[in-house]
């Protein structure tokens, strides 16, 4: 089809990927290599996935014939946190189904991710977007690129139409839309674009992929799997956080310097996030519950330790689109510095189409589990309820 959003390939490169799994698996490689670890995927809207079942085991093979090729490797080595030791060993990695069960269960497509943390970390992404564009090519093939183009100029539209000069120089915008893309095609439309002709200010993207072909900065830093490994790998839970904090800390020295608070609520992220965390990070990311209300907390944690908070930043990533961003930019302008990440409503938002509600996430870690207590209570997850009682106990969330 001309114009189409689907192309021969759902993957391009091990490099169509989000910056953070590059950077959490460079951690692990250095502090964790022989960590074993579960994943357990989840369709949060029910939806059957069973007639893809045979589609998606044939594009997982095919994920198992990437690897770096010379121009990803020389873009990589400009990154700075980028150690030698570990772009030699991604020149050796390869996608190993053997740490994949794929099939259908209990009525319901059931994908399983078993093995060591270092070789099972980079599948989470690129799994989730090939479900996402395997389920959208069957349900939508009539989609052209033009439909997304013309979505993504009404935002554009909207957005002249409702900011200032001023609010248009300041806002911060950049794309979080691997994941849960309609197809790589939209996404890197979208991503083109967005460094043409966005009213804004176009920071980036989190597609590392996109970034070298565009020239733009991957952004990215660590996800939830990070604080929940630790969970199983600190010497107490009480101070899971704090050791995995610690832990990036050490390994990128000041580098990527933004925490995500969410995996046991703001609340207990806080308790933790002492001043000498508060001074090292840049800032924290948002990722679940009111972005007000966790802002406001954030702005007090800050200067309850002395830190003017316009020296941070705060990222926020949690279901935005244009209108939501601006208004968080107006409520937080002139007191913290603010950062915009948008997934969906700029790589799947296409008329007629529902974009997926879908996960990914690690259930254990060394045979013990882990668990995420969101500051939304739809996006906590754990297989094992005692655990998640527990860890509700230890840290004093209701």
């Amino acid at each position: 089809m001309i114009d189409s959003p689907f192309g021969p390939a759902l993957i391009q490169s091990l490099l169509d990927t989000d910056l953070y799994k590059l950077s959490m698996m460079q951690a692990v490689l250095h502090n964790y290599p022989n960590t074993d670890v579960e994943w357990e995927f989840r369709c949060r809207n029910g939806e059957d996935l069973r007639p893809y079942l045979q589609t998606l085991r044939h594009e997982m093979e095919r994920l198992c014939e990437l690897s770096l090729s010379d121009e990803d490797t020389a873009f990589l080595e400009n990154i700075s946190f980028m150690k030698p030791d570990f772009l030699r060993f991604l020149g050796l990695f390869r996608f190993n189904l053997r740490y994949v069960q794929i099939g259908i269960e209990h009525d319901e497509l059931f994908i399983r991710l078993k093995g060591p943390w270092l070789h099972v970390i980079l599948f989470e992404v690129p799994v989730l977007a090939l479900i996402s564009e395997v389920r959208n090519r069957a349900l939508h093939p009539q989609v052209t690129l033009q439909k997304a183009r013309d979505a993504l100029y009404r935002k554009f539209d909207w957005l002249v139409a409702n900011a200032t000069v001023d609010e248009l120089a300041g806002l911060q915008v950049a794309d979080f839309g691997t994941r849960r893309r309609f197809s790589f095609g939209v996404q890197d439309e979208v991503v083109r674009l967005l460094k043409a002709e966005f009213p804004a200010r176009f920071v980036g993207t989190s597609n590392v992929y996109l970034a070298r072909k565009y020239d733009l900065k991957p952004l990215g830093t660590m996800a939830h799997e990070w604080v929940m490994a630790h969970q199983q790998l600190g010497p107490r839970l009480i101070d899971s956080q704090i050791a995995a904090l610690d832990c990036w800390v050490r390994e990128y020295r000041g580098l990527l310097g933004i925490a995500l608070t969410d995996t046991i609520t703001m609340d207990a992220f806080l308790n933790d996030f002492d001043l000498y965390f508060a001074k090292l990070f840049d800032g924290l990311r948002h990722d679940s519950g009111d972005p007000v209300v966790w802002a406001e907390k954030a702005i007090a944690h800050y200067r309850k330790l002395g830190i003017d908070p316009m020296t941070k930043t705060l990222v926020f990533s949690d279901g935005l689109d244009l209108p939501r961003a601006l208004n968080l930019f107006r409520v937080l302008r002139g007191r913290i510095n603010v950062s915009f990440g948008i997934g969906t409503n700029l790589t799947c938002d296409l008329d007629g189409v529902r974009p997926m509600s879908m996960v990914l996430k690690m259930t254990s870690c060394n045979g013990a589990p882990v668990a995420k207590i969101s500051d939304e209570a739809a996006k906590t997850q754990c297989r094992d309820p005692n655990f998640v009682a527990y860890l509700r106990h230890v840290f004093k969330v209701m």
